[in-house]
């Protein structure tokens, strides 16, 4: 577990996301029915997902952070940051609403 340690994991997760990115570059159309539609980009989309779930899921277990506490926190201050009424269609910041 030699390079298991937060600077290379979050390096990792990094990367990964990129060559997630990667394969939506220079695209027109990229909807999640022209994805599914074509067998080969779908697999490609799935192992690049798969890649950045395990570093993610790695980076919070060494540092023991509970993924799920997280994501609900990180809900809760949305929720309170962009309250449906004010924000509603908007894309502006919550310092703007």
């Amino acid at each position: 577990m030699r390079f298991h340690n937060p600077k290379d994991l979050s390096i990792a997760l990094s990367i990964e996301t990129s060559e997630l990115q990667e394969l939506f570059l220079w695209k027109e159309d990229i909807s999640a029915s022209k994805i599914k539609g074509d067998r080969r980009q779908f697999k490609r989309v799935k192992e690049e997902v798969a890649d950045i779930f395990i570093y993610l899921l790695s980076l919070s277990d060494i540092l023991g952070l509970d993924l799920s506490e997280a994501v609900a926190d990180k809900l809760e201050e949305n929720a309170r940051k962009y309250p449906i009424t004010k924000s509603k269609g908007s894309n502006k910041k919550y310092d703007e609403l």
